[in-house]
């Protein structure tokens, strides 16, 4: 329709509304999967249709949508404070171990797991991952949704 007015947001809004990280979304728009306009200044805007196709996309069967957690929340009781987001660049599964290289920012970061560890986090290149770095090991891991607080019993006296 002529008189039709499309709204634009920006990629950390767009990134809020579709419960994506910000880094994943600017990688979808770099690679072209999310059409754009660019503002005088060059920056990317996210005409609110696109976010429909992207929102009707994610809620497809064949990937459960992932429910944003508090950055406390990410990997609660966990002792490693050095955690570093980013996403899978690359996996090589040899035999028992698997090779994991993550894009962290401008860097990358390889990580040698179990191939078993490899199958219970079901990474793929792509995939948000979080490193988590104690003393001189690495360790990867992936958002969790958020549990349920649990029960705390009544202390006897």
């Amino acid at each position: 329709m002529a008189g039709d007015v499309v709204r634009f947001l920006t990629v950390r809004k767009a990134a809020e509304r579709l419960g994506v990280g910000y880094s994943t979304l600017k990688r979808w728009v770099l690679s072209g999967v999310v059409r754009t306009t660019r503002t005088e200044g060059g920056h990317h805007r996210i005409a609110e249709s696109e976010l429909d196709r992207l929102a009707a996309r994610q809620a497809s069967p064949s990937r459960p949508k992932a429910v944003a957690a508090a950055p406390d929340d990410l990997l609660g009781g966990l002792s490693a404070r050095n955690r570093l987001r980013g996403y899978v660049e690359e996996v090589r599964v040899d035999g028992l171990l698997a090779q994991v290289r993550l894009r962290v920012g401008n860097q990358s970061l390889t990580a040698v797991i179990t191939a078993d560890a490899l199958g219970a986090l079901k990474l793929r290149r792509g995939d948000d991952a979080i490193a988590v770095i104690k003393s001189t090991e690495v360790m990867i891991a992936t958002p969790a949704v958020p549990a349920a607080a649990p029960v705390r019993r009544a202390r006897r006296r």
